[in-house]
């Protein structure tokens, strides 16, 4: 028994209890070693004449033995000797690979790619294993090497047998406690899920032997009543699929082929929107493959949804779902990013540097972006259904943001144009806007048919200008984190966006701004007596110079609108978030008349009906709860009486 040292002894118990999170990558680990090692042999072929083999000689073998609880990964690389065995396992993040690399690294290429990194990667076995023996026979070797230990005090090195160079790492599996059931890693469907899940892409043939099913031949003598009899074989399968679709070129892949890998490695029946291809080179290479899918997934705005891109390095799966490759407004975006360049921690399972990663991401996001804006140019059906699916995300984007990210996002927005009866970009609102108008005006509601209702939305197309009407809890929100759009870099020639029912749109003329403050002066009188009847319900009432055929309007003074208490009132802190709301009332309507002839008679009762019924009425209008519907109900038929 060589022990190991003592430092290594401490390196191998933080090795298998803490480095590593999740007991099922040792597969991962032991066929990463195993690749590196194929690779190491293949490309002293390619440097030493005298290694006559070919590629498709080489590969890695997976088997179990139930009844022995043992796990097998076998491969026919370059094999170690007893030294190699020595120093190699012997020696705890001693990493033969590493070297390999720092001696060629020159030389590798799209044909060779080392994987290894710290020398650790084969401990992660005794996470599932009480024993771990390694058989080895380097590749010109007469003799073959057998290296064992359970992981604690040490190992043993002894002369073993192999016919062929190469290395088989057995695994004698640990017994089942009540938290951990190894027996998942001794059955057929538990291995090929792994290897499918974590290796897949490795660039040769994992091979298991595999049982199946056939039928057997029907008897000359069988009745009409046979029932087909089946027999099951076992058969030698590769289980990976070596290649992955995502480094070949866009021209060499046919769009069926990318629908069906979408549809397959990420478990929807529906094919994407949108495939996009990226293969970037220079200080950082990658290789991305990215999906905006056809329909939104049914969880897509709940808190149990998980943005992110599978991470792999080098082919090998390290993230199922990194969320630093995506920002929040692209959660949609399914696909996968492999780099060889990202610097891992030495599990492998989570990244040691994150300026590489981000400069990934930063790319993807102007890819993405870059993306949407072509379909948005060229395939307007196709962008407005993907619109309705996920535009609410990028809205939502500009809102968290405060506004941050309205320049790449902005363009990609649609809204319904009540002038123009369909959606439109705020860039094509903009181009079609009368000539002397300097805002974008909105209105926010429940729905497009409610809104074209409202007498400001009449009273602005009345204007010649154009209204988006907004029906998304979000759309006011990130209007008012927007504050305005275009212009040039330095914010000239921006067109403010402007809620019609908030604030003073400025949209009358000068005569009609005269008369209003005519008639204020006028009517002072009945004036103070609706505010006093109102009380706190508003901060004020006052000639409306925006109305045209009702008689009354509720607008807002201040930051919050009426449809922004509405969505905020339903939070936990709702009741404390009130509008400062104004009664707006149309001089010229026939209402107006009847109010002061009841201020004139000095019916202080019949005023305050009135004002009820018109503040109520008003709020009916905007889609908002009246405070007493009894209340008003009755000052109707008392109107009536």
């Amino acid at each position: 028994m060589r022990k190991f040292k003592t430092e290594s002894k401490k390196l191998l118990d933080l090795m298998i209890n803490s480095i590593y999170t999740n007991r099922e990558i040792f597969l991962r680990e032991l066929i990463s070693n195993a690749s590196d090692a194929v690779d190491k042999l293949y490309f002293k072929s390619l440097t030493d004449k005298s290694i006559q083999l070919s590629k498709d000689e080489l590969g890695i073998r997976v088997s179990f033995d139930k009844d022995a609880r043992t796990v097998t990964v076998s491969d026919s690389g370059l094999g170690m000797t007893k030294d190699d065995l020595d120093r190699n396992l012997g020696t705890i993040a001693h990493s033969d690979s590493m070297e390999f690399k720092a001696e060629n690294g020159d030389m590798q290429g799209e044909d060779v790619d080392i994987i290894g990194q710290f020398g650790v990667g084969f401990y992660s076995s005794f996470m599932v294993a009480s024993k771990v023996r390694v058989v080895s026979k380097a590749y010109g070797a007469c003799e073959a090497w057998g290296w064992e230990s359970d992981g604690v005090e040490g190992y043993s090195i002894e002369a073993a047998e192999r016919a062929e160079h190469g290395t088989d790492v057995i695994l004698t599996l640990k017994d089942n406690t009540d938290e951990d059931n190894y027996d998942t890693y001794l059955t057929e469907y538990g291995l090929k899920n792994l290897i499918k899940r974590y290796s897949n892409y490795v660039r040769y043939p994992i091979q298991m032997e595999v049982t199946k099913s056939r039928e057997l031949p029907k008897p000359e003598d069988a009745g009409d009543d046979y029932v087909p009899q089946y027999e099951d074989y076992t058969e030698v399968e590769t289980i990976n699929s070596m290649i992955p679709i995502w480094k070949r070129r866009k021209s060499e892949v046919t769009q069926e082929e990318y629908d069906e890998f979408y549809k397959t490695d990420f478990h929807d029946f529906s094919d994407p929107a949108r495939t996009i291809s990226v293969h970037a080179e220079g200080s950082l290479s990658y290789d991305a493959l990215l999906f905006v899918p056809g329909r939104a997934p049914f969880d897509l705005y709940s808190k149990d949804y998980q943005k992110g891109l599978a991470l792999y390095s080098s082919n090998v799966l390290i993230m199922e779902k990194c969320e630093e490759l995506l920002p929040d407004y692209y959660n949609f975006v399914r696909g996968v990013v492999d780099s060889q360049d990202l610097q891992l921690n030495i599990s492998r399972e989570t990244l040691q540097h994150n300026s590489q990663l981000r400069a990934i991401a930063k790319k993807i996001e102007k890819k993405i972006t870059s993306d949407l804006e072509n379909m948005r140019d060229n395939d307007r059906e196709g962008y407005e259904a993907f619109f309705e699916s996920f535009g609410r995300g990028l809205k939502y984007g500009i809102y968290s943001s405060y506004g941050m990210q309205k320049d790449p996002l902005a363009g990609l927005l649609l809204f319904f144009s009540a002038k123009q009866d369909k959606l439109v970009t705020l860039a094509e609102y903009v181009e079609a806007m009368s000539e002397g108008q300097e805002s974008i005006y909105y209105a926010v509601g429940e729905s497009v048919e409610r809104l074209n209702k409202m007498p400001i939305v009449k009273t602005v197309l009345g204007k010649g200008f154009d209204v988006l009407l907004c029906t998304q809890d979000v759309d006011e929100f990130c209007f008012t984190a927007m504050r305005d759009f275009g212009g040039d870099e330095n914010g000239e020639g921006a067109k403010e966006l402007k809620n019609v029912a908030t604030g003073d749109l400025d949209l009358a003329t000068e005569e009609e701004k005269k008369d209003a403050e005519e008639v204020t002066k006028d009517n002072e009188d009945l004036f103070k007596s609706l505010k006093e009847a109102l009380g706190d319900s508003v901060t004020k009432v006052v000639v409306s110079a925006r109305l045209t055929d009702a008689p009354a309007c509720i607008t807002t003074e201040g930051p919050v609108s009426l449809e922004m208490e509405k969505i905020l009132s339903q939070g936990p802190d709702g009741d404390d978030i009130k509008s400062q709301r104004v009664l707006e009332l149309n001089a010229k309507h026939p209402v107006f008349e009847t109010l002061k002839a009841a201020q004139d008679s000095g019916d202080a009762d019949k005023v305050k009906l009135y004002a009820d019924l018109l503040y109520n009425q008003a709020l009916l209008v905007e889609g908002m709860s009246i405070d007493d519907p009894v209340a008003f109900a009755q000052n109707v038929a008392k109107l009536m009486a």
